[in-house]
């Protein structure tokens, strides 16, 4: 496991100077920075004095990386499944549940290390290589310090249990015995290969007994003159007491054991038994735990955290939560001796030990390029009741403040913001107003797109930013000369006045084309049509057509006078709709009554009237020609309807 070494991400900007100070900025749209400075590409060097450049600088890099992504998705759905199911459970099973939540995490986190790692492989681009190589080594860091902290605040396993945890943890993490150990028994004669005693001595320094004892026996086999100590050696080995977390033995029965096996080792240790083999003396000095033996194979446990939980495994095998923070700062001092500083890692891991869970995400947030690990670990230790002590710290709740965070840094990603949604939700003092502010900034490309927000923003009742969205989408319709689709938009907004807009729109093209468009969505209309007047008498005009191609006269010319001196149609359309009527005039059958056609009479006296009051009266000789048409197909037609009514009424 390589250790974390990674510093707060830092940008360099090309061209910048500061002795001269030109360096400007604005903030650009989701979470960017534009810089202004004297960079230009090679293409373009020869660029006019005071004509400078802009250099965008990203928040989030790490949302653009296909690993990470796949991290970001994943967890998200364990992250939702948390928070639904918190309710549900109580006691030990609401623990059970939040220890195979954090296992679900560390399984997602080690899915992706191994992914880079296969694409640091695979590829051939130094830089590419070294930038998987690098996520390699941040992600195995991540997992370490995230299964530190199950075993100390989630499982919180007392004292014995809490050894076999921590021995799980670095069998886990510090796995370079297995490859040496296959190395070794793939040879001809293991017990001669250069590491055989370097892989036995590790395998004995992780506790793993069976593995040791397997290559003891190989030792035993080969050196007639070894045959003997490594029996008894095996022997200690086998009898070493080891708490089974489903033995019915208590822990003082578990000390006792332990302590009598203690004293068997040393004296075989002080009698000399594996005096005339230095390999075996030293596996036994290590089983009795001396501190200046095990520190001494300090190479062949590489970190001071290995050498922490063998020397507890050797001296202090009941150790105790309170207790462990002692023994890592003097096993850290021991095993750096003071010839360097600690690293970020060694810090995390020291901070965890002691228990202290401010200091671990405060230390995390610092030395990890993305906030994804300390917005998870702390929501999940939130779930454990473990961070009310320490809301103080920032005034208000940490989890929300770092889930914000995180979320904030989503929503810059084209794709990734509909998961910033969920964690938005799960926010709840402050969530909903960062979810207002950033789904203002996502770019609608498309229709879909924005019916996606569209539905994100009803479903949480955002009225503002449904309207919003609405008329932006109205607004691009129109411009493309998509009018149903613009019509569609502002029925959604309830934007009476752009809905009105549109209608006129319609009616204008109607009147040039005399066909509508869009038929199907102005014919289901409904109680939409309601929002404006003119929305209204375009459902109704439309209406008037369809009665009227079904040659249901009376129907379509009592739709035609009311949409007429309910005075809803634009005054430009009067005109229009009189000239509707002429073909109803003109029927065999009187359509209109005589009481009608006054009605049209006295509107087609308001339009000329209107025409001549704002100085329109035209010249033109075909709006003559129908006003003369109209008036004689009127008289004619009142007319036929008193004679009509009169032959009625004396009948």
């Amino acid at each position: 496991m390589e250790e974390l070494d990674v510093e707060p991400p830092v940008t360099v900007i090309p061209g910048v100077n500061s002795d001269k100070k030109q360096l400007c900025f604005e903030w650009g749209p989701g979470e960017m920075l534009v810089c202004e400075t004297l960079y230009g590409s090679a293409e373009h060097k020869e660029k006019r004095p005071g004509c400078p450049n802009v250099f965008v600088v990203c928040k989030d890099e790490d949302i653009y990386s296909q690993t990470l992504r796949k991290l970001f998705n994943e967890s998200h759905g364990i992250f939702v499944g948390l928070q639904k199911d918190e309710k549900e459970k109580v006691g030990k099973s609401k623990n059970a549940q939040l220890v195979r939540v954090s296992k679900n995490y560390r399984s997602v986190i080690r899915a992706c290390m191994e992914d880079s790692h296969q694409m640091a492989v695979s590829t051939r681009d130094p830089d590419m290589h070294m930038q998987h190589s690098t996520q390699v080594s941040i992600l195995s860091a991540m997992e370490l310090i995230w299964n530190l902290c199950e075993i100390m605040f989630i499982e919180a396993a007392p004292a014995g249990p809490l050894l076999s945890h921590l021995l799980d943890w670095v069998r886990l993490h510090v796995c370079d015995v297995d490859n040496l150990a296959c190395e070794v028994l793939r040879s001809e004669c293991p017990a001669k290969h250069e590491n055989f005693w370097n892989v036995v001595t590790m395998f004995v320094l992780q506790g793993r007994m069976d593995e040791a004892r397997q290559l003891l026996s190989k030792e035993a086999n080969t050196n007639a003159t070894s045959v003997s100590m490594c029996k008894i050696l095996d022997e200690l080995m086998r009898k070493m007491p080891v708490f089974n977390p489903g033995s019915t033995q208590t822990l003082t029965e578990i000390e006792l054991k332990w302590q009598h096996w203690h004293e068997e080792c040393q004296r075989f240790l002080q009698d000399g038994t594996f005096a005339s083999n230095p390999h075996l003396e030293t596996l036994c000095k290590i089983l009795v735990g001396d501190e200046n033996t095990i520190l001494e194979k300090r190479d062949l446990m590489t970190t001071w955290y290995h050498f922490l939980v063998t020397r507890l495994l050797y001296c202090h095998p009941t150790v105790k939560h309170v207790e462990l923070h002692l023994y890592a700062q003097s096993s850290l001092d021991l095993f750096l001796g003071g010839e360097s500083s600690p690293e970020p890692l060694d810090s995390i891991l020291l901070a965890a030990f002691e228990f202290d869970i401010h200091q671990v995400i405060k230390e995390c947030s610092i030395a990890l390029s993305n906030w994804w690990f300390v917005a998870h670990l702390t929501d999940l230790l939130d779930h454990c009741s473990l961070l009310q002590s320490h809301n103080l710290y920032f005034g208000s709740n940490m989890r929300e403040y770092l889930l914000l965070e995180y979320a904030s840094g989503l929503f810059s990603h084209h794709s990734l913001w509909q998961l910033a949604v969920d964690y938005f939700d799960y926010c709840p003092e402050y969530g909903k107003a960062y979810l207002e502010l950033h789904i203002e900034r996502i770019p609608l490309d498309t229709e879909n797109k924005a019916l996606k927000v569209l539905r994100i923003c009803e479903q949480r009742m955002m009225n503002e930013q449904v309207r919003s969205i609405c008329k932006i989408m109205a607004m691009k319709a129109v411009r493309n000369n998509r009018l149903g689709s613009a019509l569609s938009w502002s029925i959604r907004a309830k934007d009476a006045a752009f809905a009105t807009l549109i209608s006129d729109r319609f009616l204008k093209d109607y009147c040039e084309r005399g066909t509508f468009s869009d038929l199907d969505l102005i014919d289901n209309l409904g109680s939409s049509m309601l929002l404006s007047d003119r929305l209204t008498f375009l459902g109704k005009y439309r209406e008037f057509h369809r009665l009227y191609g079904e040659k249901q006269f009376f129907a379509a010319a009592k739709l035609l006078l009311m949409l007429m001196t309910a005075r809803i149609a634009p005054c430009s359309f009067w005109m229009t709709l009189l000239t509707d009527a002429l073909p109803l005039l003109e029927q065999k059958e009187v359509i209109f009554s005589s009481d009608q056609t006054y009605e049209l009479m006295k509107c087609l006296e308001d339009v000329m009237a209107a025409k001549s009051k704002n100085q329109k009266l035209q010249d033109d000789e075909n709006e003559t020609l129908k006003v003369e048409f109209l008036r004689l197909a009127l008289a004619r037609n009142l007319a036929r309807a008193i004679v009509k009514e009169g032959t009625v009424e004396e009948s």
